[in-house]
């Protein structure tokens, strides 16, 4: 079974299987009145926390420009109360822009706007993490939404117990079923349901992969991970395409980039967008692609119109990583595979 939540704007995976030792599934007959379940204190303390590196934001490329919202249908004019170039539909619409002057902003050389028009956006600080090449003790998890944990699986939480905020790693160390649903022991006297834990699981190599480098995109745990070889190295949260926009499965290879670029579609339709300077974009489906967003931090949800988002940070890592696959001296030649797959079925 799998949540079908959907992140909003103004609402408001990670399992990693890397080593020997997995989640250990129990019997649970009565799980709140109920204690032979988990693993020991001593077994928790001795390894509280993941043993992953956490890449953090570099400023100068997270704010090295000013992101604006348009919040309505706007006249592009050629200069402060000059002609009118172009007019913008009102749409899901977001612009990169210099600095004020009163009532205009300009957007472009050459175009400018009406201040009132528009809105500021902060990107996600949000970034995933490097894997240990000798694998991890325990399977990991980054916890989706602000969550107080229950003391016993399938029990409410307990009144002044403290919440687990959203992104933040747990191991987990064992799970036990309530009512066939999962519920991730995530530290001592912490139990937290399965819709809450955001987990990743690294698949087999596909035998069609051809690339040393490439991704997986697991739809149903809206995650992400880079492979060298066999091994993962790199895994974060991404956010899909939504159900009326699904992102396709299957294998494809990036087969072009651009640093930055602008993406637009759905033009006299109510889902209109119009999205500038979309940053550290690699296409491997028609025009879905795997790149940066500066305009949601709903990562572990499905947001898009198709293509895979992901935090700045994290785009800009994928997209160096990715570099040596693809030789743009040679014609025709392919970057680093991408294969999109399900590892469950939304219900």
């Amino acid at each position: 079974m799998r949540r079908r939540w959907i992140y909003s704007l103004t609402g408001l995976l990670y399992l990693m299987v890397l080593s020997s030792v997995s989640a250990q599934e129990l019997v649970c007959a009565n799980c709140p009145n109920q204690g032979d379940y988990g693993i020991s204190n001593e077994a928790i303390l001795a390894y509280p926390e993941p043993d992953v590196t956490q890449i953090y934001p570099d400023e100068g490329i997270l704010y090295d420009r000013r992101y604006q919202r348009v919040v309505t249908a706007i006249d592009v004019y050629e200069a402060p109360n000059g002609n009118i170039l172009y007019h913008l539909p009102a749409g899901f619409n977001f612009l990169t822009t210099y600095a004020s002057e009163g009532e205009w902003t300009q957007i472009n050389p050459d175009e400018w706007v009406r201040t009132e028009a528009l809105s500021s956006v902060l990107p996600s600080t949000f970034a995933g993490v490097l894997l240990p090449e000798q694998g991890l003790p325990y399977p990991m998890g980054w916890m989706l939404l602000n969550t107080v944990p229950s003391r016993t699986p399938g029990a409410e939480p307990t009144d002044g117990d403290l919440a687990i905020l959203r992104y933040t790693r747990l191991n987990l160390y064992s799970f036990v079923e309530v009512d066939g649903w999962r519920w991730y022991q995530v530290g001592i006297d912490q139990w937290v349901h399965q819709t809450m834990i955001a987990k990743i699981i690294p698949v087999e190599r596909p035998a069609e992969v051809d690339t040393d480098r490439w991704v997986s995109v697991d739809l149903y745990e809206q995650v992400a991970i880079a492979y060298e070889g066999t091994t993962p190295v790199f895994a974060t949260l991404i956010s899909s395409g939504l159900e009326e926009w699904p992102t396709n499965e299957g294998l494809f290879h990036v087969y072009v980039r651009y640093p930055r670029t602008i993406m637009s579609g759905a033009e006299g339709q109510a889902d209109f967008y119009f999205l500038e300077e979309v940053p550290w974009t690699m296409y491997f489906d028609n025009d879905i692609g795997l790149h940066g967003t500066y305009w949601h931090d709903g990562f572990g949800y499905r947001h898009s119109h198709g293509c895979v988002n992901l935090s700045i940070t994290d785009s800009y890592w994928l997209y160096n990583w990715a570099a040596p696959e693809i030789d743009f001296e040679i014609p025709n030649d392919l970057g680093a595979a991408v294969y999109v797959y399900s590892s469950g079925q939304y219900v």
